[in-house]
């Protein structure tokens, strides 16, 4: 299988950086995959898990949003944040999410759409890690 470049991006740090046969993207419009030769594409990322995947080995990350985008170079993503599965505080995730819901009650209208919102992504996240370590 045909490879490519594939830096992941965060505030914090480089998360990743090397050549991958496959990156699966959170997209706010849907989930995508992206394999050598895709077309060049920009696209936003809604919180999820991004799987990597090289020589058989799948590496899932958990990313908050943020941006994607595919040129001849290969795939940049610039995450708002980027967390490896293994780096993952599972006991912090369900206290954020925990704090998320009790902070529902401080907004309301257009904000309290999007707080419902975000929420629901880490919701699905937390779901997906779930069915994750019963795998």
């Amino acid at each position: 299988m045909a490879t490519f470049h594939f830096d992941l991006v965060s505030p914090e740090k480089l998360a990743f950086s090397g050549e991958v046969d496959q990156v699966d993207i959170p997209g706010v419009e849907g989930d995508f995959g992206v394999l050598a030769g895709h077309a060049p594409v920009v696209a936003a990322i809604r919180p999820g898990i991004l799987t990597v995947t090289t020589a058989g080995r799948h590496e899932k990350i958990i990313v908050l949003g943020g941006l994607a985008e595919v040129s001849e170079k290969g795939l940049t993503v610039l995450a708002d944040v980027a967390t490896s599965l293994d780096e993952l505080d599972r006991a912090q995730f369900a206290e954020t999410i925990a704090e998320m819901e009790e902070g529902l009650k401080e907004h309301e209208g257009g904000e309290l759409d999007l707080a419902i919102e975000r929420l629901d992504h880490y919701k699905s996240i937390q779901q997906q890690l779930s069915s994750t370590a019963m795998h």
